[in-house]
């Protein structure tokens, strides 16, 4: 049984239609990416599997179960969305990463944050780095910890390197790849990246709304 699937999803702005008619799925523990030209529909894809959009035909399922029959917040604690752009708030990482915990009402575990900074080549003294003294990979490290503090079952991943420079995009690839292979996370990446895709076990290819096989 698919972890998560679409069936027969389609999505309308208005008269233009962004995605037609698409069926996928994602089985537990799997690595994809969805690849195509820009504009074709891939991100709109991502925000309809993580809950952001509602398909305008067609239904989303986690576990055979419609999502829209789910509460959001309970649904976006297992299927958790990675923005291009981190955005981050508060003033400090230490705020960013106590909001997990806060909406699940459990105490702060310092000793947790501090070994998921470190497996992402973060010093323990980020904890309390002001958020506005970030470069732009620091912020989506600090980011992409936020969404695994509690492990989700999907990650959704918006070109969440696109923009960094090189030593942190392979941080951020490596860790990704842990994730999936040690931690058992189903990955959804949207990329244009060809070393990325070349790191996923399926590719998918979106042309003008349409899915095809890559």
């Amino acid at each position: 049984m698919s972890l998560l699937k679409t069936e027969h999803i389609s999505f309308q702005i208005e008269e233009q239609t962004i995605l037609s008619d698409i069926t996928i799925s994602f089985d537990k523990g799997s690595h994809t990416t969805i690849t195509g030209p820009s504009g074709s529909g891939k991100s709109t894809l991502l925000k309809l599997l993580a809950s952001l959009l509602t398909p305008t035909k067609g239904k989303v399922l986690l576990n055979d179960q419609d999502i829209m029959a789910l509460a959001p917040e309970n649904y976006r604690m297992k299927v958790s969305y990675c923005f291009q752009q981190p955005s981050l708030f508060g003033e400090t990482v230490r705020d960013n990463f106590m909001f997990p915990y806060e909406v699940r009402k459990k105490d702060f575990q310092k000793s947790h944050i501090l070994e998921l900074l470190k497996e992402v080549k973060l010093p323990k003294s980020y904890l309390d780095k002001k958020i506005t003294e970030l470069s732009g990979g620091e912020k989506q490290r600090v980011a992409l910890i936020r969404n695994v503090i509690f492990l989700p079952e999907v990650l959704l991943l918006d070109e969440v390197t696109a923009g960094l420079d090189e030593e942190s995009k392979a941080i951020v690839n490596q860790w990704l790849l842990q994730l999936n292979q040690e931690k058992g996370i189903t990955l959804i990446r949207v990329t244009h990246d060809a070393q990325e895709i070349a790191q996923s076990a399926i590719v998918k290819k979106i042309v003008a709304g349409r899915l095809e096989e890559a």
